[in-house]
């Protein structure tokens, strides 16, 4: 996609020209190491796609992709700590860096400096950004808490869990399109409906996320194929496999709960999650959130050309290998 990556080197540009050179250093320099290691910019992206939906010629916008960027950096630096994760695409995480006061702290200022790139518009806006920003911010947060709480439970529910990937991921892709909306002034029912194309996008990617983990090309996917395996992580596949499991299914699991070899580990769950046809189960959920999306999506009254943008993005998203 030409223009996803010309927007993608728009994002870079201005994330380059953010001034984290101030005092003390200890506090900026992770930030702007943070920001250094890249990514897919997806999210900022989405903020300028859904102003183009609009047809918006504001240059104000790229305030509230940049707000959204830097609020998903704050997330991830935190998650990392949360989850003692070594590295980042990578690269050595912030904490493993520094230290996790300096990631904690890092990561604060990376969420004042989004309020501070947010509020960067019309006065007019002010309210519907803001009460659109901090619902999300709160429901990632309660959807980070969901996720912690399954690693100590054993009755996770399929329901539960698709409540919990929206929350913790598909929220924020909803309230990137509804804040691209907003500063372009679109009608209400547009914005709901731009907002739920993300929201139902966000959990059709990260059901996808769980099958490649499982299922992608080792060479092409980028880290270790059968992670969640090997973790005990209670994702999409692992739940509806256990919903379906006959009773010796269910012994075989929960042997390789302890499993140390984890070639071994991987290979037998993957046999289970092949016996039961789990792979087909999720992709039809996957597919099934995918086209409520573009319903929501075809419901949008603005010229179908405008839309073209964003199909192309589901669709990049949609069939990915990585």
């Amino acid at each position: 996609m030409q223009e996803l990556k010309i927007l993608q080197e728009h994002i870079e540009r201005e994330l380059n020209q953010l001034d984290v050179s101030n005092k003390p250093t200890s506090l900026y320099e992770p930030i702007g190491y943070f920001l250094s290691i890249g990514g897919k910019r997806i999210r900022p992206i989405l903020v300028l796609m859904a102003a183009r939906l609009f047809d918006n010629k504001n240059p104000s916008v790229i305030n509230q992709a940049l707000a959204v960027e830097l609020f998903h950096n704050f997330t991830l630096i935190h998650d990392d700590i949360m989850d003692k994760a070594p590295l980042r695409r990578g690269l050595a995480t912030v904490h493993e860096k520094w230290n996790d006061s300096q990631g904690i702290l890092s990561g604060d200022v990376l969420l004042i400096v989004a309020y501070q790139y947010l509020m960067k518009t019309d006065a007019k806006h002010f309210g519907d950004l803001f009460t659109s920003f901090n619902k999300m911010a709160i429901e990632v947060c309660e959807g980070q808490q969901m996720d912690m709480d399954f690693e100590y439970r054993n009755d996770v529910q399929l329901s539960e869990y698709i409540e919990m990937i929206r929350l913790k991921t598909s929220v924020l892709l909803g309230c990137a399109l509804e804040l691209g909306a907003i500063v372009s002034d679109a009608f209400e029912h547009d914005r709901t409906h731009l907002y739920e194309f993300g929201v139902n996008i966000g959990i059709a990617f990260q059901i996808q996320d769980d099958i490649l983990d499982v299922y992608a090309d080792a060479s092409k996917f980028g880290k270790q194929v059968g992670g969640d395996i090997i973790s005990n992580k209670k994702t999409f596949l692992y739940l509806k496999a256990r919903e379906h499991a006959n009773v010796e299914q269910h012994a075989s699991f929960e042997t390789q709960l302890t499993n140390s070899d984890f070639e071994e580990k991987v290979a037998v769950v993957r046999g289970l999650y092949d016996a039961m046809q789990v792979r087909q189960m999720a992709e039809e959920t996957m597919n099934h959130y995918y086209d409520i999306a573009l319903q929501h999506l075809n419901a949008i009254e603005v010229a179908d050309k405008n839309k073209a943008g964003l199909l192309a993005l589901a669709d990049y998203l949609m069939n990915r290998e990585v």
